[in-house]
């Protein structure tokens, strides 16, 4: 039945080969479990109902992207989304997080749409790697913010918005220890660095009575506080309408940068340079994020992470399905989640930070009209405090620069429409 469903022979593996690359690509990407529930849950939400949300959307990722499209690539809520969802669109917006969970499901049913008339392609095409890499790194720099406040390394100040905290204070110490950590283990190439790393900040939490002991298992919690609690009334506003692009913009990029990333690590891109059922991964992903947002969690992606199991042998959705079994089973660790403070997770924040920032090194810093804008999308996004407003302002920036330096043949259909919307946006919303 294995070898019909995923054909293993052509793929030359086996399923010892695809289980062990399963389990490789869950411990690197575990964190997850414990970093979405602690982020989403500063909305106000339950954080033991986002906790079960999180493993059930994972896993239903997983098994939509192992079964229909037969690519060993896991999925769970993404990092960057999730910080959008609630320091942009709940925090920094007002919006409830009802409101944004509807904001979610419509940009999963739009990426469905967009998937299924392959208009994904014309899209991805027409902007510019220069606006890519600048929204990717402007997340990495916005999610570093968010570490460091966690961390307390860096606090408010009536004077100057922000200042240096206390360095001496446990938390900080603890977050710093949990950081260095997880760039030497990673380094060393430790299997599951990062969630180690996370559990150790804990433990050592624990130690020094800065931490309650809970347990390591039990009964998944209710999913009542937010299954199926999406509230529409805002939608058609031109503020959310943005929110939704945002949601759509972000997870349309991280996704097909993931499948072209794992797809060229596994050698799956066939003699045209083109993927191989490439609609069917992305309706795997489009779809998690709608069924996440009636379960109660940010958006879905493709996680990088992926390429651990692929490293291990993993060619198939096997791989996959087996990520998406062990997210069930994490299902019945509620209480280690909700002992992880908000420091314990600062480290595997900061060090996502950093893989999202290495991709400014193919920037075109000599060309001005290409690098200005990457500037303006990085530092606004953390500055302003939201992911949305960062990518709206890199695009009217592009428009701008490339049309007052007679460049303006260079910007795509796509890009003047976009940016004539995100300009209707700032007057009107």
């Amino acid at each position: 039945m294995l070898e019909k469903l995923f054909k293993l022979s052509e793929h030359k593996t086996t399923v010892k080969t695809e289980i062990i690359a399963g389990i490789t690509t869950f411990l690197t990407m575990a964190y997850i479990i414990f970093v979405n529930p602690s982020i989403l849950s500063a909305t106000g939400m339950d954080e033991g109902s986002v906790f079960v949300a999180t493993c059930l959307a994972a896993a239903v990722g997983c098994f939509i992207m192992g079964v229909v499209a037969n690519y060993p690539i896991a999925q769970a809520p993404g990092m960057g989304l999730n910080a959008f969802f609630t320091y942009s669109v709940v925090l920094g917006m007002g919006y409830t997080w009802q409101v944004a969970l509807a904001a979610v499901f419509v940009s999963g049913v739009l990426f469905i749409l967009l998937s299924l008339f392959k208009i994904r392609e014309w899209i991805i095409n027409s902007i510019p790697m220069s606006l890519r890499t600048g929204i990717s790194a402007g997340i990495g720099l916005f999610l570093a913010f968010i570490a460091l406040q966690n961390a307390q390394i860096v606090v408010d100040n009536p004077a100057t918005l922000v200042s240096v905290g206390d360095f001496t204070s446990l938390p900080t110490i603890l977050a710093a220890v949990g950081f260095f950590l997880t760039i030497a283990l990673v380094y060393r190439g430790v299997t599951g660095a990062v969630m180690i790393a996370i559990l150790a900040t804990t433990v050592l939490g624990i130690i020094f009575g800065d931490v309650q002991w809970h347990g390591v298992m039990s009964m998944p919690p209710s999913m009542a506080p937010t299954f199926l609690k999406l509230d529409f009334s805002h939608i058609f506003e031109v503020g959310m309408i943005s929110v939704v692009f945002a949601f759509l913009f972000v997870d349309l990029f991280d996704t097909a940068g993931t499948l072209v990333g794992v797809a060229q690590k596994a050698d799956l891109i066939g003699e045209d340079g083109k993927i191989p059922r490439l609609n069917k991964a992305l309706l795997a992903d489009s779809t998690a994020t709608s069924i996440g947002a009636l379960l109660g969690t940010s958006n879905t992606t493709s996680y990088v992470e992926s390429t651990a199991g692929v490293a291990a042998g993993g060619r198939t959705g096997l791989t996959a399905v087996v990520v998406g079994i062990l997210f069930l089973l994490a299902l019945f660790f509620s209480p280690l989640a909700g002992m992880i403070p908000a420091y314990a997770t600062a480290g595997a924040l900061f060090y996502v930070a950093i893989l999202m920032l290495s991709g400014l090194v193919n920037i075109d810093w000599h060309d001005l009209t290409e690098a200005a804008p990457v500037v303006v999308t990085c530092l606004l996004m953390p500055l302003t405090y939201s992911i949305a407003e960062g990518i709206v302002l890199g695009f009217i920036s592009y428009t701008a620069i490339k049309v007052l330096s007679g460049k303006g043949r260079e910007i795509s259909a796509s890009v003047w429409v976009m940016s004539a919307i995100f300009v209707a946006k700032l007057i009107f919303a």
